[in-house]
């Protein structure tokens, strides 16, 4: 049996399947698991020992390149896959599940979902019926659609390349403690001078702190202002995705907002404190953590209408409220010092 899943969504996305495919891997342990993502995204879910193959379809800034979709979609196809299940249930996800062809397609869809779904799958569940959250919403659907059991303790894993574990710990120079500034959505960002701050804190009492962010301009601009504050600070330098997800196994700490790395840590087994005040994050993102991993925002105008706009529109952006001593208090409690002792 060939199983095929696709998620075309971003990059902390990816990681919310892994709970469903753990569960299909239990459900059908002989059957051959291959997952479809975004190429860029492909490194996320490349090392786990029950997928078979992780298939990256290249895009361009969230646009499928033509020419090379063509042929890469006949390759699949060739693979004549048993089911195919798309997690994201979007255009996309749609459009490459009817031309891949499996003999058995399902996807969640909208009560009102479009002639493209309705044509795209053999077998759907409407999204209202399944929870908000990513994890226990991906695990309904399977649930519903393919009698798959819903563990009771679900948790996101993935694993780094073991190849480059020297490297990435050179990259960390002993740093344990991973903080990283940039997310998809400006509003999402703790800012800078909250950053400055709690570096202050934590280094004055012995942590070593490595900085992080995106590739993109903005996110650039960010570390280029937290270095403006103190050009001696450690920045981390990614050479591609595989690594940082190497890095990131080589710490021992991620503070972060609601981002990609911060979804990686997590699932690799990693203490984090994630930073959440945005509706979207609380709703889809923080309920899968413990209490004592996140801190919350006061409540915010940038919801309903205004949830879709990329900077906070209010007067008092929501991650504002959180502190720089909110989140140096939570790390010693979740990342104690250890004492040290004078040589004799």
């Amino acid at each position: 049996m060939k199983i095929l899943a696709i998620q075309f969504k971003y990059l902390g996305d990816a990681v919310f399947i892994t709970p469903a495919l753990e569960a299909l891997h239990k459900q059908y342990p002989e059957a051959e698991i291959h997952v479809l993502l975004a190429q860029e995204v492909s490194p996320v879910l490349s090392h786990l020992p029950y997928v078979k193959k992780v298939w990256g379809l290249p895009r361009s800034r969230g646009k499928a390149k033509l020419l090379q979709t063509l042929p890469f979609v006949q390759k699949l196809r060739s693979e004549r896959f048993d089911l195919s299940i798309d997690f994201a249930g979007n255009d996309r996800g749609a459009m490459l599940s009817l031309l891949i062809g499996a003999k058995k397609r399902v996807s969640a869809v909208e009560a009102k979902h479009k002639f493209l779904q309705k044509i795209a799958y053999t077998q759907t569940v409407e999204s209202e019926q399944l929870p908000k959250v990513w994890v226990a919403r991906h695990l309904k659907m399977l649930n519903l659609l393919l009698g798959t059991p819903e563990p009771n303790h679900p948790k996101i894993k993935i694993s780094a390349n073991a190849v480059l574990q020297v490297e990435a710990a050179k990259s960390l120079n002993h740093r344990k403690i991973i903080c990283h500034l940039g997310t998809s959505q400006q509003k999402k960002e703790w800012p800078i001078t909250h950053w400055f701050k709690l570096y202050q804190m934590a280094t004055q009492v012995g942590y070593s702190i490595a900085f992080a962010t995106g590739t993109g301009e903005r996110e650039q601009g960010l570390m280029k202002a937290l270095k403006e504050c103190e050009p001696n600070i450690w920045e981390l330098r990614s050479k591609s995705l595989d690594h940082y997800l190497a890095t990131l196994n080589e710490a021992e700490m991620v503070i972060s907002g609601d981002t990609g790395p911060l979804h990686f840590a997590s699932a690799l087994g990693k203490k984090i404190i994630g930073l959440f005040a945005v509706e979207d994050g609380v709703k889809h993102y923080a309920p899968i953590y413990k209490k004592d991993e996140i801190i919350f925002g006061s409540p915010c105008t940038c919801t309903g209408e205004l949830a879709h706009f990329p900077v906070c529109k209010s007067p008092n952006p929501c991650m504002n409220s959180i502190s720089p001593e909110q989140v140096f208090e939570l790390l010693k409690k979740r990342y104690p010092l250890k004492p040290t002792y004078p040589l004799k």
